[in-house]
């Protein structure tokens, strides 16, 4: 299971990178997001996916399972949604302002070069 699920994390990190190369600010803004998603998927995946009981006081149980790589993504996961809320506010008003979401008339190259 750990295998299908690095290859989903690779996948995720190899469209994240082809839409954080292009020149909309959009999908640039849509790249992070996808980016973040991998490194949650990464996260769970590096700390086993392993099954047993919760690690609660009180229940005897022959396995427990490990709750940090749980909350590491959940804050991870909470602060991504921060960050995409304020990358979606700059790029609206980016374009509200200069009427263009292109990277390069945003630089003030006209791409004409």
């Amino acid at each position: 299971m750990e295998i299908l699920m690095i290859f989903i994390a690779g996948i995720l990190f190899m469209s994240a990178t082809y839409l954080m190369l292009s020149r909309s600010v959009v999908r640039i803004i849509l790249g992070t997001t996808v980016l973040s998603h991998g490194v949650h998927l990464l996260l769970l995946t590096m700390g086993g996916l392993k099954r047993g009981a919760p690690p609660l006081v009180g229940e005897e149980a022959s396995a427990y399972t490990d709750p940090l790589p749980q909350a590491l993504i959940l804050t991870a996961i909470v602060i991504a949604f921060g960050v995409t809320a304020l990358f979606l506010v700059l790029g609206y008003r980016s374009y509200k302002e200069l009427g263009t979401d292109n990277m390069e008339k945003l630089r003030g190259n006209d791409g004409n070069d």
